[in-house]
């Protein structure tokens, strides 16, 4: 990962992405450098458009908001529920350790 963050702070510097740079920036870093690694990197980023990579990655944050509204449907659950689940559940293990016990019986 070291690598492509590598490539990404030089992009985000306005630094051409090249071996030369990128072994620069993790030497800096304190990072072993493994050439073949820094070779592939940038052979795999020849051609590439960084920039539109990233916007066709990055998540959109209207999603976001959606979180807060099922946590509020969940704090409207009455007690009622619950104790419906937990029901469920003893059930649910109550047949399991029925099957488990016609393995040895």
């Amino acid at each position: 990962m070291e690598y492509i963050y590598a490539a990404m702070l030089l992009h985000k510097a306005g630094q051409k992405v090249d071996e030369a740079n990128v072994k620069k920036v993790l030497e800096s870093a304190g990072t072993k450098v493994d050439e073949a690694r820094v070779k592939a990197l940038v052979s795999a980023l020849e051609g590439v458009n960084i920039e539109e990579a990233i916007e066709k990655a990055a998540v959109p944050v209207a999603a976001a908001p959606a979180a807060p509204a099922a946590e509020a449907g969940q704090a409207e659950k009455k007690p009622e529920d619950k104790k419906k689940k937990a029901e469920e559940e003893k059930k649910s293990e109550d047949q399991a350790a029925a099957g488990l016990g016609s393995l040895f019986g």
